[in-house]
């Protein structure tokens, strides 16, 4: 069967079906090329076809270009592939171009490849759905639109208004499409879309492209227009400012809107051509597509979830403790329709703790995100108390108190008398080991760790830890709860600070490591935002406090006695800061930065307390800080802490920031070469210590010539 249906009708209109075979979605992939060479064929030999309708046979409209292809083009395949991109261009070129009307008569989301197919059309209609989406999102997968989305859009809207489309990959509704006019007309139902489109082309014999049309010109002006210009030349200092000479896909983007508009169509679409394949041959693309792509759908689909366990929904939660992580958490369940109850020791703190979502909603609706109607019916979702007896029925209770065994048993006792029938007790503890706070509970076989990120309104990311008597039903039941309030969660084995916080405090503590040896705190700081960390690792520690690290550290020493009772170079740093300076992060107003209340936060100049001449490249300290977190999250998996790449190298992004144009911590190992990386590992080693040191399973991968 075709991917592409052709269908005459008696009005002599060609009805073109994009139906993939075999897949649930449409995709530019081997026979959808196949199809529309075809299809171009049998439009060439019939001149009495009056105009062209494309529709879907699908849920969709086009999902866009298939990532499996995309991911499998290497740097000797680039001639190749830009023949095949031009060749697929060429095609829909001449459809456009042919002098009848062509008409997109869009039924559902239509993302990267299928908006661009609906871009190659000269009126556009959708079905009034307010789940349908629309855009360009490459630019998240390390890729730029390469079917003429960047020619087309920017001549539609000019370069301005293209370019958050494009650089950031917004995307959009069917409101704002038709505010743009990218889409010109709405239907609602199908027969009135195609009955729509197939009007519109007997209304409109002679149509083509607004730009095809001789005298066009690009809304806003050209680059060389004086307003575009100004844009132009503080745009590339503004990209390296932000992405730190990481991703390639932003500086192609730009690049080519400048070239290409300065250009005739059929030019602009070779430019673009070219830097598609530049992007799809590299490796960033292929990193981001593994992790962004694959591997989320992987754990989407539940990956790592127990299977044969049928699926559950969580109807009442129970939050204890309204502090931060707590009225987080009871916001983000509420936001997805869940009942919460959010407990605190008085009714004034819970009562605190519920503000916080009033604080997030009334944002949104301030921002026309959300209507008041639907911020109250939030908002009444969240019941705040200092009874237990309001945690009677619950389906889930997580405790967010204070990070003290102590304290975490004793209200885990209290509350889960309360809970239904399988119900499950989860603790949200960022260190502390599972198994040990699972001796309070009555039933360690329903007791579990639910590990959310801040301020986890915005940190897609939960850490699901499993116990040592852990039962695979309340795993199965965690891991939907999570995928329920639309987190993504990763699975793994308990152990002190499980995965992400142990593989984060090695970044942190390499950046003071490196303050103690005399670097300048302005350059570790420079030197991680240029890996690709989202802040560097001093401002990090601020952020977290030098007391909490300080505490994590005893503990962890207490819990192993056999471990060395002095203190790393990092610890001194933290111990002399906290005890002879009085500098104890952020919260209290002093830390490796100043925080003035009129002024933006700064370096604390005392910090040269520890500077001294020391030689060391960016590159070098560069290295140090993917590699101590690559290296450990190596070990987790290699002690089973981790039980897949996948949700190492997910986790690592979102839990801990580690550069997304890696792919996450073990594919930075594998995109760099583990041999490499293994010689690499052996030299940091030599010169900054056994931290350093290569897991046994990064040896066997070399020898075995495998992949982690």
């Amino acid at each position: 069967m075709s991917a592409i249906q052709f269908q005459k009708n008696a009005d002599n209109i060609a009805i073109l079906t994009l139906d993939s075979p075999q897949q649930s979605t449409n995709t530019m992939n081997a026979d959808f090329r196949a199809a529309l060479t075809e299809t171009v064929e049998k439009l060439r030999a019939d001149e009495n076809i009056i105009g062209i309708v494309f529709q879907s046979a699908k849920k969709t409209f086009f999902a866009g270009g298939d990532l499996d292809e995309l991911i499998q083009a290497k740097p000797e395949h680039a001639t190749e592939f830009f023949n095949m991109i031009e060749d697929m261009k060429a095609k829909l070129r001449y459809i456009e171009t042919r002098g009848i009307p062509v008409v997109a008569a869009i039924n559902g989301t239509a993302l990267g490849g299928g908006w661009e197919l609906a871009l190659c059309c000269h009126h556009r209609i959708a079905l009034n759905n307010v789940k349908s989406t629309f855009g360009l999102p490459e630019v998240t997968l390390g890729l730029l639109p390469g079917g003429g989305g960047i020619v087309r859009m920017t001549r539609l809207l000019g370069i301005q208004t293209a370019l958050p489309y494009l650089m950031e990959g917004k995307q959009f509704g069917i409101e704002k499409a038709v505010l743009l006019g990218l889409i010109h007309d709405t239907a609602e139902n199908e027969k009135e879309l195609l009955d729509k489109a197939i009007s519109w082309i007997k209304s409109n014999p002679q149509s083509q492209q607004s730009f095809d049309i001789k005298g066009y010109k690009i809304p806003g002006g050209t680059p060389a227009s004086p307003q575009v210009a100004q844009l132009i030349s503080i745009a590339p200092a503004m990209l390296r400012d932000k992405a730190k000479g990481c991703y390639p896909a932003p500086e192609a983007i730009l690049a080519t809107v400048v070239e290409s508009a300065q250009v005739n169509v059929d030019t602009a679409l070779t430019i673009e051509s070219r830097a598609f394949t530049y992007l799809a041959t590299g490796q960033v693309s292929k990193n981001m597509i593994g992790t962004f792509w694959h591997g989320l759908n992987a754990i989407k689909s539940g990956a790592s979830r127990p299977q044969n366990i049928a699926q559950s929904k969580a109807s009442k939660v129970g939050v204890l403790g309204a502090g931060m992580m707590g009225a987080g958490i009871a916001y983000a369940t509420a936001n997805k329709g869940i009942t919460v109850v959010l407990k605190d020791i008085s009714i004034e703190n819970a009562e605190k703790g519920k503000a916080y979502s009033q604080k997030l909603l009334d944002k949104k609706v301030t921002q026309g995100q959300l209507t008041p109607e639907k911020r109250d019916q939030i908002l009444n979702l969240i019941t705040a108390t200092a009874n237990a007896n309001g945690l009677r029925g619950c389906d889930l209770i997580i405790e967010a108190v204070f990070e003290n065994s102590e304290l975490k048993a004793k209200v885990t006792q209290e509350a889960e008398n309360f809970l239904a029938d399988g119900g499950i007790m989860a603790s949200n503890t960022s260190t502390l080991p599972i198994s040990d706070l699972a001796k309070a509970s009555k039933n360690e076989a329903n007791f579990i760790g639910l590990h959310f990120f801040s301020p986890v309104d915005k940190m897609k990311l939960v850490e699901i830890i499993k116990g040592e008597n852990t039962s695979a039903e309340t795993l199965a039941k965690a891991f939907d709860f999570v995928l329920q309030i639309g987190k993504t969660p990763i699975v793994v084995n308990d152990s002190r600070g499980f995965f992400t916080s142990r593989v984060f405090f090695t970044f942190v503590e390499e950046g003071i490591r490196l303050l103690a040896e005399g670097v300048h705190p302005a350059r570790i700081e420079m030197a991680a935002l240029k890996a690709g960390m989202p802040v560097g690792p001093l401002a990090i520690q601020d952020e977290v406090s030098l007391t909490l690290s300080e505490h994590v550290a005893n503990e962890a020493r207490k819990a192993n006695p056999n471990k060395n009772d002095s203190l790393t170079s990092a610890e001194e740093v933290i111990h002399t800061m906290i005890h002879n300076f009085n500098r104890k992060g952020k919260a209290l107003g002093a830390g490796f930065y100043e925080y003035p209340k009129d002024a933006k936060k700064h370096l604390w100049e005392g910090l040269s307390y520890w500077q001294k001449e020391v030689e060391i490249s960016e590159q070098e300290m560069i290295d140090r800080f993917l590699f101590i977190q690559a290296l450990e999250t190596l070990r987790c998996l290699e002690e089973g802490v981790l039980t897949s790449t996948i949700d190492g190298n997910i986790g690592s992004i979102f839990g801990i920031g580690f550069p997304a144009w890696t792919g996450g911590a073990l594919q930075f190992l594998n995109q760099y070469g583990l041999s490499k990386a293994l010689t690499r590992a052996n030299v940091l080693k030599s010169k900054y210590g056994v931290r350093f040191k290569a897991p046994q399973i990064l040896v066997d991968k070399v020898k075995n010539n495998d992949l982690i």
